[in-house]
């Protein structure tokens, strides 16, 4: 038995990589499946896999069904398509398309070849042999203060409540006047004052 051991890059940081195998006789099912756990994604999108060269140019596609888009070549399915059927190449690649609205796109590159691999039958594949840097939020942002605290900011309005909490007016300007007092009172003791600013 042949074991495949494929690289999977996230396009925009080749930095950030998982290694997966996967034996020859699997699917191409097997393969999407295997690069959406290694990726923390979930399996509810579209997903289609591209034969490709050297310079990521995309051919013919590897599809998870036949979808209503145009196509130059009808597609071939993942669940019928043998991964190695499609090995043409000591280094093949082929490009990963995974939900088509927010188009996340992965590099895929074959890295090795384990020709003898029957003494590792006992393993369960296709498996995440490597993990490397931090992978992209499927549904969240790539900065902590991102696109996510901007969404929070306008649901709770905070831009508006910066200065003060609610806009009840009688009740903040109540409660801006007990300040107002408790600080006349506070300054009579100076020390306290002085002590509680250097503190911070």
């Amino acid at each position: 038995m042949a074991v495949l051991k494929f690289r999977i890059y996230w396009e925009e940081d080749d930095a950030i990589y998982r290694d997966v195998l996967v034996k020859h006789t699997q699917h191409f099912v097997d393969l999407h499946q295997i690069i959406l756990k290694a990726f923390e994604f979930d399996q509810k999108h579209e997903a289609t896999f591209f034969r490709s060269n050297d310079k990521w140019q995309r051919g013919r596609e590897i599809s998870k069904e036949v979808y209503e888009k145009e196509y130059q070549a009808p597609p071939l399915l993942m669940e019928e398509t043998v991964i190695g059927s499609e090995i043409i190449d000591t280094n093949q690649h082929f490009i990963y398309l995974y939900d088509f609205a927010k188009s996340w796109t992965f590099l895929i590159e074959l890295i090795q070849v384990i020709k003898n691999a029957d003494a590792d039958m006992n393993l369960d594949y296709p498996l995440v042999s490597r993990v490397e840097g931090v992978g992209p939020m499927q549904y969240g942002t790539k900065g902590l203060l991102g696109k996510n605290f901007a969404d929070i900011e306008e649901k709770y309005d905070l831009a508006e409540t910066a200065e003060g909490f609610g806009e009840e007016g009688d009740e903040e300007d109540s409660t801006t006047e007990e300040n107002e007092e408790d600080a006349e009172d506070n300054s009579e003791g100076g020390e306290f004052l002085d002590d509680s600013f250097e503190a911070y």
